[in-house]
Parts: C-alpha cells; sequence; structure tokens
C-alpha cells in the first residue's frame, strides 16, 4: 500500500500467513479526529473505539481496514506541548 503525502510517499508492505490477523498498526495524525471518523466510518471502516481523548492529551479514534490492519487516527489538541502545526484549519 502506498500512500501520498503530499510531495512524498509512504509505503507500507509486509507478509503474514492466510487467516492470521495483522500486528501493523498505522497512527495517522489528522486535524479533526472525529471528523475523519465520521466520514471514515460512513464509509464502511470498522470502529473499534469511538475519538477520546487519552491521558496524554492527544485525541485518538481505533478503526481497522477490510484486511483487519489496525489505524489510529491522532489528533494534537489546540495548545498540546507536541504541536508543530501553525495553519490555520
Amino acid at each position: 500500500m502506498v500512500f501520498f503525502l503530499g510531495t512524498g510517499l509512504l509505503e507500507v508492505s509486509g507478509h503474514r500467513p492466510p487467516g492470521k490477523p495483522s500486528t501493523l498498526v498505522l497512527w495517522l495524525q489528522v486535524r479533526d479526529v472525529q471528523a475523519e471518523l465520521e466520514q471514515l466510518a460512513a464509509r464502511g471502516a470498522k470502529v473499534d473505539r469511538e475519538a477520546r481523548k487519552e491521558d496524554w492529551g492527544l485525541m485518538e479514534a481505533w478503526i481497522q481496514d477490510p484486511d483487519g490492519t489496525r489505524i489510529v487516527l491522532v489528533q494534537v489538541p489546540e495548545g498540546h506541548p507536541i504541536r508543530r502545526d501553525v495553519r490555520e484549519p
């Protein structure tokens, strides 16, 4: 699978025996975790855990792709110490 990241690409590859669950977890940072979760759920993504604020201050939601690969959607809230995105929303 290849993800287009603006001017770059991220390729994720691997192999597992048929019938075995995926051990891969993708962490994707998004601007609005709730909006992305709703959009993906509407398109059929399996929601494992609704969006919520973690003890460390990040908003996270967990989903799965059709092959069972776990995907964590992460939002860095305004004012969080690791926030680097200074663009307007």
